[in-house]
């Protein structure tokens, strides 16, 4: 059985709440804090981009597990803001890790769901004996258009996975995964496009909980599983509001699902946003405890995961940044200051 082996995250010390930004459109800041159920999201630095986050990220990663950055066979990078259009972000962070040359890589793009797409495809090649140990990133300085209504959440972070198929390596073992796919545009970005589209609230029903939700209950049908079997629940984040509707209409309660809500702190950060969640469980969980996991991409599509966690995890959580540590690790800038980092205006 194949599963996790270690993790790393990076969060930006950068913050902006989501009152300066509504102080520069005059809008309420209290109905939108209240509506989206958060006040503040991560902001990357000047020099800081989804690869460089991804580096860090995958550097942690690598610690925890403590292998050999040459024991890793795979590099799988799933983003939706790649700084090059031409030219791979899987390649920069292998080198950079000095991985070495003999390995598959790839960027992967599918809006919020790229990196859990990633592990399904490293999940591929551990279960046929291809390899023993790949790396699976999701990394997005995401950002929203000024004055759009992405703009109050769209967050950075990155996400880094080493998954690997020896037993005795393994905090998380992978019981089941399975998807539900469709072609619902509800969020896109034309090729030369700065900045991306959407239909409002559109996003919400037909696309999110349409996907998210029968990708939930597809799983626990075939897992022969109910709620109450979870020790914690995480779904992706797009503002603090979704996931918990999602988590309620399926069974779940506050108390499984709160300890994913990173939502709530850094706002959301795409591709990172749901397996910084797991990673959020993870430094808590103890061993024996089954996740419940489904993430969400635009486009549209939701990929499920059950873990179980190992004896394991309590050895190498002692070698991890906390996420909510790098979390209260902040400094608060000005809107301008914003644009100027994110935006290069």
């Amino acid at each position: 059985m194949s599963g996790i082996v270690a993790y790393g995250t990076y969060v930006p010390k950068y913050r902006l709440k989501l009152s300066e930004i509504a102080r520069m459109w005059g809008k309420d800041s209290v109905e939108i804090e209240t509506g989206l159920r958060l006040s503040e999201k991560a902001v990357p630095g000047f020099d800081e981009d989804a690869v460089t986050m991804g580096i860090e990220a995958g550097r942690r990663a690598v610690a925890m597990a403590g292998i050999k950055s040459a024991d890793l066979q795979s590099v799988y990078f799933g983003s939706e803001s790649h700084p090059y259009a031409v030219n791979p972000s899987s390649t920069i962070l292998g080198e950079y890790l000095g991985i070495g040359n003999n390995y598959f890589a790839a960027d992967l793009e599918f809006a919020c769901k790229a990196a859990t797409a990633g592990m399904q495809v490293t999940l591929g090649l551990l279960n046929s004996g291809e390899i023993n140990f790949g790396l699976v990133v999701g990394s997005d300085t995401a950002q929203g258009k000024p004055h759009d209504a992405l703009e109050y959440t769209a967050a950075s972070a990155a996400s880094a996975y080493i998954l690997g198929n020896k037993k005795s390596e393994i905090i998380a073992n992978i019981l089941l995964m399975s998807s539900f796919s469709s072609d619902t545009p509800d969020f896109w970005r034309r090729d030369g496009e700065k900045y991306p589209s959407h239909f409002g609230r559109f996003t919400g029903e037909p696309a999110y909980f349409t996907h998210v939700l029968q990708e939930a209950k597809n799983l626990l049908v075939k897992g022969k599983f109910k709620a109450s079997d979870f020790s914690y629940c995480v779904f992706h984040m797009p503002n603090g509001k979704f996931p918990r509707v999602a988590a309620k209409k399926l069974g779940f309660s506050e108390q499984q699902l709160y300890p994913s809500l990173i939502v709530d702190k850094i706002g959301n950060p795409y591709s990172a946003s749901s397996l910084m969640g797991l990673a959020s469980v993870l430094d808590i969980a103890k061993p024996k405890q089954k996740i419940f996991f489904v993430s969400y991409g635009s486009g549209a599509g939701s990929d499920g995961f059950v873990f179980e966690t190992t004896e394991m995890l309590l050895k190498k959580q002692k070698k991890t940044i906390p996420v909510l540590r790098q979390i209260e690790d902040k400094i608060y800038i000005s809107y301008s200051q914003y644009l100027r980092q994110t935006h290069k205006i």
